[in-house]
């Protein structure tokens, strides 16, 4: 099955993010889908590469937004305004307001009121809405078990966003006690603790050898990230999984649902590092589940990894995640600072692409404790 699949360098310094673009032959046509838009120059450094590599009047199959962070999403509005574009995947943050209600903690907000308090603090979402209205661009919610072209969401639930959307940072004051009662209260202040103790100035190096893994299991992130959505494809004989900034609980989800579904996300061809390869996304045991166990030094690889951050990024990836996919047979290779394009089948190489080369192991990797 021809396909290619891209990952574009987005943002500089310590602001990162994401932009996918994927293109595969359907047997009768070429299909476009993207999956985020990284930043605003992201975004337009995106539309180029469409016009110059598939056509000025290229149809997008599909456009997916992952989840609401800006670094995602930001780049998505040039995408629209640029292309005909068959449909749009995003959460609109403020829908299904009627029944989160119970997971706000102030008793006195009504739907309106509460999709309105929302819908401010998510402008960029918003505009996305407006544009695909504006060009008549359907719009519909990547839940779980959906099937967009030739990928299929692993990770959101509508059960579990609805209970998420309530810990965003943005959104108004969540019901702990609701929450506590459905089982989906994230680990309140492991996050403000983390970089409490990170501004501080508490971080020091540790030497991490091969039969020694540091990186640490129960890992909180963003409940934004924990909405990602993850998807898993396959095309041919390859099998790749996007995560977006997915946490350890939605690959967690991710990997029941594919057990239940029978879809064999194990040791993909292709996994991308959730979170610009951030510590507190993955533990020892779901990379376990995901990708096997760790191998001896120096076996062959079980397939390969990318992980999207910029060429002066000082915090991402860390040392230890990139440690710990390598340990598993999954070297990981960068974005930063270079165009490439990390997989393909049946499409030719183009004159200005640049080889990803992968991390190396680290001796030295991060330590806050």
């Amino acid at each position: 099955m021809e396909y290619e699949i891209e990952f574009h360098p987005v943002g500089d310094a310590s602001k990162a993010g994401d932009a996918i673009s994927l293109r595969y032959w359907d047997g009768t046509n070429h299909q476009i889908i993207i999956v985020d838009g990284g930043t605003d120059t992201a975004g337009e450094v995106l539309v180029e590469h469409i016009r110059l590599h598939y056509g000025a009047d290229t149809h997008i199959s599909h456009v997916i937004n992952t989840h609401p962070d800006t670094d995602h999403a930001c780049g998505l509005r040039a995408v629209l305004k640029n292309f005909s574009v068959g449909t749009l995947w995003l959460h609109g943050v403020w829908h299904h307001a009627e029944e989160m209600l119970p997971y706000f903690s102030d008793p006195r907000w009504t739907v309106g009121g509460l999709e309105k308090a929302i819908r401010k603090n998510y402008g960029v979402i918003s505009e996305l809405l407006d544009l695909a209205a504006e060009k008549n661009i359907p719009v519909y919610e990547p839940f779980q078990g959906t099937q967009i072209g030739p990928l299929t969401v692993l990770s959101p639930s509508r059960w579990s966003y609805l209970r998420l959307v309530p810990q965003f940072r943005k959104t108004p004051a969540a019901n702990t006690n609701a929450l506590e009662a459905d089982n989906m209260l994230l680990q309140s202040g492991g996050i403000a603790s983390w970089i409490a103790r990170a501004l501080a100035g508490a971080m020091s190096w540790i030497t991490e050898d091969w039969s020694i893994e540091l990186l640490k299991e129960n890992p909180v992130t963003a409940a934004e990230n924990e909405t990602s959505t993850v998807l898993f494809g396959r095309f041919g004989d390859a099998r790749i999984l996007l995560t977006g900034d997915a946490g350890a609980n939605a690959l967690s989800w991710s990997i029941q649902f594919a057990s239940n579904q029978g879809l064999p996300i194990f040791q993909p061809t292709l996994m991308q590092v959730p979170h610009h390869g951030s510590r507190s996304n993955v533990s020892p045991s779901v990379l376990n589940e995901l990708l096997g166990p760790p191998q001896t030094e120096g076996s062959p690889a079980r397939g390969v990894a990318v992980v999207s951050a910029p060429k002066d990024d000082t915090t991402h990836p860390r040392n230890m995640v990139m440690n710990a996919f390598l340990r598993r047979g999954y070297p990981v290779n960068k974005t930063q600072g270079a165009y490439y394009r990390q997989f393909s089948a049946g499409y030719p190489r183009r004159t200005n692409e640049v080889a990803a080369q992968p991390f190396e192991w680290f001796h030295q990797v991060e330590n806050y404790d």
